[in-house]
C-alpha cells in the first residue's frame, strides 16, 4: 500500500503490517491468503484466524498472509488511485496467491466478500474463473448453509478447519506440481472429509422451494461436517499477530473447549460444534503461558459456549490467579451461563481486575426458557447476579431474545420484570445495581430443531421492542437492541438457497457493503435489488415444512435430521432434553464413539500442578505493584528519549500508547500502576505527536519498581519494540519532576513540500518573518482556539522545497499553510519530521539536560 494512501484514510495501523507476530515469507510452494470480509479490528478478533495463520506458516512450503475488507475510506482511495486489494504482510495482490480462503463468519458479511473480490480484480463467479485465478475458499459458521454464496465459491469447509486446512493446502501443492486442470483440482478438494464443491451439485427450485439438490459426482452426495476430535493433537497459536490498535477482542482469546451439551433449541453453534470437546487443564495453562509472554496482553478470555461448564473451571481459575494475579493478567469470560456460576469462581475472576460481566437468561419466563431447553431457574439468575455484585461490580449484562417460538405478550414482558429484580439484588448486596438489557431477535438457523419455524416480520418485531423499552423505561433500565430489518436481511440469507446469489450480485452492484454495520447499511438498495431480481425476501422467513427439500439438506452436521424434529416437537410441548455431559447421551447422532466422542476433563483426573504455581511468571523480575488495596513500593522515574520513524510514524498517539502497554509487559518490565478501578500502567509523554509525522525526539516518563534500572529498560524494550520504535536514550530523573507537557518550550521540525506545490520558499519565509503577527483560529470539535503564528515562530529557515522551523505552539501544517498561503489540506502530502524538542529551565535544574533542536 502506497505510504500517501496510508496517509489519506482515518487509521492507517489498518494496513500497514508488520504487527508482532505477524510472519512475511519468501517464494514458497502455496501462496494462502486468509481474507476476513469485515474491518480489521473485528477480522483480528477472530481467532480462528489466527490458528490458521499459525498452522499454515508452520510448514517451510506455505505462506498465510492476512486480508481485511477496506473501510469506505480506504476502498474510496484504493479505487481512485487505481490500487488492487493485497496482503498485509508483503503487498502480494490476492490475484497472484494460489489460494483466497474467506472466513463465513456472518451472513450480512457476504456483500464485503464480493467487493473484496471485486477490489483484487478476481472475477466473482466461480464458473468464470479458471486455473490462472486463486482457487475461492469458504468457511466458518456460515459454512453450514453457504448456498447464498455458492456460485462465488470454488469450495467451502464445513468444520473443524486445523486438520482440513493443511490437508487442502497440501492437495493444491501437488495439484500445482503436475500443472492439471481445475476440474482436477476440484476432484482432488472433495476427496477431503468436510470439503464442499459447490459445482458438483444441481439444485433447482420451484418458486421459493428448493424441489432438488441432483448430485453431480458418483459417491459425493452428502458432505458431512469435519470435526477435530481432540484438540489437545491440533496446534494453538502461541506467537499470535499483535495488533497495533484496540481491536473488538483485545486480549488472549483462549479456547478450552468448543462444542456444547446443553442443547439451546435456538443455538446453531450448539449443534454444528459437537461433540462437547474440552482442552486438558495443562495444555490451556501452557498455552496461555507462552501467549502472555510473547504478547503482552493484560487480560486472558476463557473461551467457550459455556465456559464455566468446563470440567475443570475452578481448579483452573484458582491456577490461573495464583500464577498471574500478581502480574495484573485479568481472567474475562464472553459470557456465563446462569447456574453454572459459583460463588467461588466470581470471586477468583474479582481478584485483578472487574471486567465486564454477561449473564445470558436468553428469555424473561421459566415458560419461554423450557421452550428452548435454557433449563435455568429465575432463582439462580438473581442468586449470581447477587454473588457478582457482591463481589464489587457495579454493571451487569443481560443478554435476552424475542421472537422465539410461541413467544407470548407475557414472555416478553417478563425480560424487564426479570432484569428488575437483578437490579434489586444489586441493591441487596451493597451496590447500585445498574443492569444493561440486551435484546437480539430470534433468527431460525439452520441445523437447529428452529430450522422448520417462522421468523417475525418487522412490524411485529418493531412492536414487541417498543413494548419492551417502554417497561424498561419505567423501571429505568438501559436497553439496546437490535435493528428489526437487519435481522430480516439475516433471516433471508440463513436460510437461503442458490437463487440469492443473483441478489447479492446486484445489492453490491448498487454500492451494498458493511451491511452488519448500521451506518453504512442502505435498507433502499436491499429492497431495489430484491425487486429487479424479482426474488421475494419474505418468502425465506417462511415456516418451513418437516418434509420439505431444505437448501442445506446435502450438508451433514452430523446431528441427525430426525433428533432435530423431534426437539422442535419437545419444544412445542415445554419437555426438557438432559444434558449429556451429566446425563445419558440423547442420540443425536453425531458420535460414534470410536474416533468422535465428548471429550470431558473432571477434577482430581487431571493435574493443574498448582503446588509451586505462584512462582511462575510471563518473564517479569517482579510483579506489577501499586494498584488499589496495595501498599505503596519504591519507585523510580526512567525518562526516555525514542525515535519513530518510517511505516511507524502512521500510528496515532493512542496507537502508541497501546504499542508501549504492549511492549513494557513483553518486556518484563515492573512497571507500576495507577490505583482506582481500573488500573493504567504509570507512563507519560511529553507530546502526541500528529499521524504521519516522523520524530528523532520523542519523550515519555514511566515509573518503575526501584531496582530494575534505566539501561535496562533501555535494552528490553529496544528488544520487545517494532522496527521504526528505538528508545535511543534513558535516564533516572526525580520521582516529583514536573510532567514532561509542563517543561516542554519549543519544538523543531523540518517540512518538504511536494515540488508542484509552491516555488520561491525562501522569499515567502523572509515575508512571514518580517510580519508582527499572524492570528490564527483552530477549530476543533466545536472549540475555537487563537492563537499568533507570528509570535509562536521562534526560528525559520527556509532552502529549496525545505522549511526548518522552532516553534512553541502550532503544528507544521498550520505555520506551512501561513507561510505559503496554500490551505492545509493541500499540504497533507508534504514530509514532516520532528527534529527536537526544548525544555524550560527546570530541566537544566535537576531534572534532566536540556535539549537542542539536534537532540
Amino acid at each position: 500500500m502506497q505510504y500517501d494512501t496510508l496517509l489519506s484514510v482515518e487509521k492507517p495501523a489498518r494496513y500497514m503490517g508488520n504487527e508482532f507476530g505477524s510472519v512475511a515469507k519468501g517464494p514458497v510452494d502455496v501462496k494462502f491468503v486468509l481474507a476476513f470480509p469485515d474491518v480489521y479490528e473485528v477480522g483480528m478478533s477472530h481467532l480462528g484466524s489466527q490458528i490458521l495463520y499459525s498452522i499454515l506458516n508452520g510448514f517451510g512450503w506455505a505462506a498465510a498472509e492476512r486480508a481485511y475488507a477496506p473501510w469506505p475510506d480506504m476502498e474510496e482511495a484504493m479505487r481512485s488511485r487505481g490500487e488492487r486489494l493485497a496482503t498485509l504482510e508483503t503487498g502480494m495482490p490476492l490475484a497472484e496467491a494460489d489460494i483466497v480462503g474467506f472466513t463465513l463468519q456472518y451472513e450480512l458479511s457476504y456483500t464485503n466478500i464480493l467487493n473484496m473480490l471485486e477490489l483484487a480484480g478476481i472475477p466473482l463467479m466461480a464458473a468464470e474463473r479458471g486455473k490462472e485465478f486463486p482457487l475461492v475458499l469458504g468457511g466458518g459458521p456460515c459454512a453450514g448453509n453457504p448456498e447464498p454464496v455458492a456460485e462465488f465459491f470454488d469450495a467451502v469447509l464445513f468444520g473443524d478447519g486445523e486438520e482440513a486446512i493443511v490437508e487442502i493446502a497440501e492437495a493444491y501443492r501437488e495439484w500445482k506440481k503436475g500443472n492439471g486442470g481445475k476440474a482436477e483440482l476440484l476432484e482432488r478438494l472433495s476427496a477431503i472429509e468436510g470439503v464442499y464443491i459447490p459445482s458438483f451439485f444441481a439444485v433447482t427450485n420451484d418458486g421459493p422451494r428448493v424441489s432438488e439438490i441432483r448430485p453431480l459426482k458418483t459417491g459425493y452426495e452428502k458432505v458431512r461436517r469435519r470435526i477435530a476430535p481432540d484438540l489437545d493433537r491440533v496446534p494453538y497459536p502461541v506467537n499470535p499477530v499483535v495488533p497495533f490498535l484496540k481491536t473488538v477482542h483485545d486480549r488472549v482469546s483462549m479456547e478450552i473447549a468448543r462444542g456444547c451439551t446443553r442443547g439451546c433449541r435456538f443455538c446453531q453453534a450448539g449443534y454444528i460444534y459437537r461433540p462437547v470437546r474440552e482442552r486438558s487443564p495443562e495444555s490451556v495453562l501452557a498455552a496461555i503461558h507462552a501467549v502472555l509472554s510473547n504478547t503482552g496482553y493484560e487480560e486472558i478470555s476463557l473461551m467457550s459456549l459455556s465456559s464455566a461448564d468446563y470440567g475443570c473451571i475452578d481448579g483452573l481459575l484458582r491456577a490461573l490467579m495464583e500464577r498471574y494475579a500478581d502480574e495484573r493478567v485479568a481472567v474475562s469470560f464472553p459470557s456465563l451461563r446462569v447456574g453454572s456460576l459459583t460463588r467461588d469462581l466470581v470471586e477468583q475472576v474479582a481478584r485483578v481486575r472487574k471486567t465486564g460481566f454477561t449473564l445470558a437468561p436468553e428469555a424473561g419466563s421459566e415458560r419461554m426458557r423450557r421452550v428452548i431447553n435454557k433449563g435455568i431457574l429465575e432463582e439462580d439468575l438473581v442468586r449470581n447476579a447477587f454473588d457478582v455484585y457482591h463481589a464489587g461490580w457495579r454493571v451487569i449484562k443481560l443478554y435476552f431474545m424475542i421472537g422465539l417460538p410461541t413467544e407470548t405478550r407475557e414472555d416478553v414482558l417478563g425480560i424487564a420484570e426479570l432484569s428488575a429484580r437483578v437490579r434489586r439484588a444489586g441493591r441487596e448486596a451493597g451496590q447500585h445495581g445498574d443492569v444493561n438489557v440486551s435484546v437480539s431477535n430470534f433468527v431460525p438457523k439452520p441445523h437447529t430443531p428452529f430450522q422448520w419455524e417462522p421468523q417475525l416480520g418487522r412490524e411485529e418485531i418493531v412492536a414487541r421492542q417498543h413494548l419492551l423499552r417502554n417497561e424498561l423505561k419505567k423501571r429505568k433500565l438501559a436497553f439496546k437492541w437490535h435493528d428489526a430489518t437487519l435481522s430480516q436481511l439475516e433471516g433471508v440469507f440463513a436460510r437461503g438457497d442458490r437463487r440469492l446469489s443473483r441478489v447479492l450480485l446486484k445489492a453490491r452492484e448498487l454500492g451494498c457493503r458493511f451491511d452488519g454495520w448500521g451506518e453504512h447499511v442502505d435498507f433502499g438498495k436491499w429492497r431495489q435489488a430484491f425487486e429487479s431480481t424479482g426474488i421475494d425476501p419474505e418468502s425465506y422467513l417462511r415456516r418451513r415444512e418437516t418434509n420439505e427439500i431444505l437448501p442445506w439438506d446435502h450438508l451433514e452436521s452430523g446431528v441427525g435430521k430426525d433428533f432435530l424434529r423431534t426437539e422442535m416437537e419437545r419444544a412445542l410441548a415445554e419437555l426438557p432434553t438432559g444434558d449429556c455431559r451429566t446425563g445419558s447421551c440423547t442420540c443425536c447422532g453425531v458420535c460414534d464413539f470410536s474416533r468422535v466422542r465428548p471429550v470431558v476433563h473432571v477434577p482430581g483426573a487431571d493435574s493443574l500442578q498448582e503446588e509451586g504455581a505462584g512462582s511462575a511468571s510471563i518473564g517479569t523480575p517482579a510483579p506489577y505493584p501499586g494498584g488499589e488495596g496495595e501498599p505503596e513500593v519504591p519507585a523510580e522515574r526512567i525518562r526516555l528519549r525514542f525515535t519513530k520513524t518510517g511505516a511507524m510514524s502512521l500510528l496515532s498517539h493512542l496507537e502508541i500508547i497501546h504499542l508501549f502497554t504492549r511492549a513494557v509487559r513483553r518486556a518484563g518490565i515492573p512497571i507500576l500502576y495507577s490505583r482506582g478501578f481500573h488500573p493504567h500502567p504509570k507512563f507519560s509523554f511529553a507530546t502526541a505527536l500528529s499521524v504521519g509525522v516522523e520524530s528523532r525526539a520523542e519523550y515519555m516518563d514511566m515509573e518503575i519498581a526501584t531496582g530494575f534500572g534505566a539501561q535496562r529498560t533501555l535494552q528490553a524494550l529496544n528488544l520487545a519494540l517494532p522496527a521504526g520504535i528505538e528508545i535511543v536514550e534513558a535516564r533516572a530523573v526525580p520521582l516529583k519532576s514536573p510532567s514532561l507537557s509542563v517543561m516542554l518550550a519549543s519544538t523543531s521540525y523540518r517540512v518538504t513540500l511536494p515540488p508542484a506545490l509552491v516555488s520561491g520558499l525562501p522569499s515567502l519565509a523572509e515575508a512571514f518573518l518580517r510580519l508582527e503577527s499572524f492570528p490564527y483560529q483552530r477549530v476543533k470539535k466545536g472549540k475555537v482556539a487563537v492563537m499568533d503564528l507570528r509570535r509562536e515562530l521562534i526560528s525559520l529557515h527556509a532552502d529549496g522545497r525545505m522549511l526548518e522551523m522552532t516553534v512553541g505552539r502550532g503544528k507544521p501544517v498550520e505555520f506551512a499553510s501561513a507561510i505559503t498561503g496554500l490551505p492545509q489540506e493541500a499540504l497533507r502530502s508534504m514530509e514532516i519530521e520532528k527534529l527536537g524538542v526544548h525544555f524550560s529551565d527546570a530541566v537544566a535544574a535537576g531534572d534532566t539536560k536540556g535539549c537542542d533542536t539536534d537532540c
